[in-house]
């Protein structure tokens, strides 16, 4: 059997801020191609810290991080920012969708700085919402939205550019319980076609229902 491909691998990896701050506290993390993940934890515990830290929004302080293969701390600014665009999609609990902007218009939005031509960015954002139910919706704007909906634009944006990990920090944290219910569904549904999924979040019952849980207490890993 072939050995499983580490996607994301962070070593003794710490994030610090000035007056004695210390975010991430030697971090050793392994998450292999494929897997669906929960990193759980209260406020405060580095688990966002370490979400921008993966998702290369952020440096450690010291260690290694290592995102599809690459060393992020020897990439350029340019270099990292076709790092995210290739690899990485980001849904955060509230959404930040362009109020005025279609929910075709903010998916599109997500390629604006891979290179691809305004026609072809407008049907794969079309094709993304259908993929996550909403392609009755594309012409309406976020206040024409529900809280659900929202959420599923903002995961058909991550969705757009093809990423091979999705980084939800809290993605259910702003909507009801059905709503986050359908949400935690779509995610499911993108793992089973192969999409690397870590799920930020302190809602114990959400952790346990995935097959993999990081806890974080304090900046450091206690199981």
């Amino acid at each position: 059997m072939s050995t499983p491909t580490p996607v994301i691998r962070l070593r003794r990896a710490t994030k610090s801020y000035e007056g004695g701050v210390h975010a991430l506290r030697g971090v050793d993390l392994t998450v292999h191609a494929g897997e669906l993940l929960a990193i759980v934890g209260p406020s405060g515990s580095g688990k966002s810290t370490m979400l921008n830290i993966i998702g290369t929004l952020d440096k450690p302080t010291s260690g290694t991080v290592e995102v599809a293969g690459h060393d992020v701390g020897r990439l350029s600014d340019a270099q990292l920012s076709a790092l995210r665009a290739r690899h990485i999609g980001f849904v955060f609990q509230h959404f930040h969708l362009a109020p005025a902007r279609t929910a075709v218009e903010n998916v599109a939005d997500g390629l604006l700085y891979a290179g691809v031509g305004a026609r072809e960015r407008g049907a794969r954002a079309r094709g993304a919402l259908e993929r996550v139910g909403l392609g009755h919706r594309l012409t309406h704007t976020p206040n024409e939205l529900s809280g659900g909906e929202k959420q599923r634009v903002a995961i058909a944006r991550a969705l757009i550019g093809d990423p091979t990990i999705l980084l939800a920090d809290e993605p259910t944290g702003a909507l009801d319980t059905a709503s986050g219910r359908v949400v935690m569904d779509l995610l499911h549904e993108l793992h089973a076609t192969g999409t690397t999924i870590c799920v930020i979040t302190h809602d114990h019952d959400i952790a346990d229902a995935l097959p993999r849980r990081i806890r974080f207490r304090d900046g450091e890993v206690v199981s």
